[in-house]
C-alpha cells in the first residue's frame, strides 16, 4: 500500500500552443484534506478533470493509492471517488434508489449495510427514501458525497463543493469532510473561497495561470522566516505616548501599524511581558494584548503578489 492516497507528477495540459496546466506535481497524504487554491481560470478544474480522466493529459502521471492510472486504470479508479461541479442524480428516484443504482456499477459488491452506513454518515437517514427532486442543494451535495464514498475510495476529489450552499450547509459539509478524513479517507478539494478552505484543509497548494507556485501546511504562523518573531496587537489608553516610550526604551520593537487605540508590533515572544511592564510603569493603561494570526487570504495575496513582482523583475 502506498504512503500517499494520490500522487500527481508533472501534470501538463496543452491545447494547441496554449499551456493550460504547466508541469504540476503534488502528493496527498492519507487522511488529510488537501486544498487546491487559485482564482477562477487558474487551472484547478482542468487538473481535477485530468486526475479523474474526464479529459486527456498532455503529459504527466497520476497514481491513486499506488496504482498508476495508465497501467492499472480500473484499480486506480476503484480507489477514487469524485464530485466534479454539481452532483447529478435521477430526480424521479429516491435518494436510496439512486445509491442502489450506483452501487451496482462498483467493481466489488456493496452491501445494504454499506448504503445505510454512508446514508447515516452524511445525515440523510430521514430523507433517503424521498425523491431527489424534493432535495435542497445542500441535501443533493450530501447525497453526492454518499454516492462518491460508497465503494470506500482512498481519496475523495471535490471541485468547488460549497458553491450555492448557505452558511449552515457549508458548515455541515465541512464537518462531513473532517469526519471522513478522521476515518482515513483523503480529500482533495478545489475552491477559490479562501476563508472556507482555511477552516477545512490541512495543507494547500496555490495554482496560478496553470502553475503550482506554493505548497504548505495551513498553519501560516509556523512559516515565518524567523519563528521567534511574533505579530502582536496591543490596545492602550494613549498610542502616541506608548509609541514614544517604545521607540525610546525598546528600539528593537518594530511598530508596524497604529489604528485607533491599537498598536501592532513585531516582537520576539520573550519581550511581550517587558512591553506590558513598561506600559504600566509609564502610566499607560493596557486593555488587551493578543497575537495576530495570519489568515489564508493574507498568505495567498503575499505569495501571488510576490510571484507577480518576481515575474516583472
Amino acid at each position: 500500500m502506498s504512503q500517499f492516497a494520490l500522487e500527481v507528477q508533472s501534470l501538463t495540459k496543452k491545447i494547441g500552443k496554449k499551456i493550460i496546466v504547466d508541469d504540476v506535481s503534488f502528493k496527498v497524504e492519507r487522511g488529510e484534506i488537501f486544498g487546491l487554491l487559485g482564482p477562477n481560470g487558474a487551472g484547478k478544474t482542468t487538473i481535477i478533470r485530468m486526475i479523474v480522466s474526464l479529459i486527456n493529459r498532455t503529459d504527466g502521471t497520476v497514481m491513486v493509492n499506488g496504482h498508476n492510472l495508465d497501467d492499472s486504470f480500473m484499480l486506480a479508479m476503484n480507489n477514487l471517488g469524485a464530485i466534479v461541479e454539481n452532483p447529478e442524480f435521477y430526480k424521479y428516484l429516491s435518494g436510496y434508489k439512486n445509491l442502489l443504482h450506483y452501487s451496482r456499477m462498483a467493481l466489488s459488491k456493496i452491501s445494504e449495510e454499506r448504503i445505510q452506513e454512508v446514508t447515516e454518515l452524511v445525515g440523510l437517514e430521514n430523507a433517503i427514501h424521498d425523491k431527489v427532486r424534493t432535495y435542497s442543494l445542500g441535501m443533493r451535495q450530501r447525497l453526492g458525497v454518499a454516492q462518491a464514498i460508497l465503494h470506500k475510495p482512498s481519496i475523495l476529489i471535490l471541485d468547488e463543493p460549497t458553491n450555492g450552499l448557505d452558511p449552515q450547509g457549508i458548515r455541515e459539509f465541512r464537518d462531513y469532510l473532517r469526519l471522513l478524513a478522521s476515518q482515513g479517507t483523503s480529500v482533495l478539494v478545489s475552491s477559490h473561497l479562501l476563508s472556507e478552505m482555511q477552516l477545512m484543509c490541512d495543507r494547500f497548494a496555490i495554482i496560478e495561470k496553470g502553475k503550482l507556485i506554493h505548497v504548505s501546511t495551513m498553519n501560516m504562523n509556523d512559516e515565518t522566516e524567523n519563528k521567534c518573531i511574533r505579530e502582536v496587537e496591543i490596545e492602550v489608553s494613549n498610542t502616541a505616548i506608548a509609541t514614544n516610550v517604545l521607540n525610546e526604551r525598546m528600539p528593537l520593537v518594530k511598530i508596524t501599524s497604529i489604528n485607533g487605540q491599537r498598536l501592532t508590533l513585531s516582537v520576539v515572544k520573550e519581550s511581550i511581558p517587558e512591553i506590558n511592564k513598561l506600559m504600566v510603569q509609564s502610566e499607560i493603561d493596557v486593555y488587551e494584548i493578543m497575537y495576530v494570526k495570519a489568515t489564508l487570504e493574507d498568505r495567498f495575496l503575499e505569495i501571488t503578489n510576490k510571484d507577480k513582482k518576481e515575474q516583472v523583475i
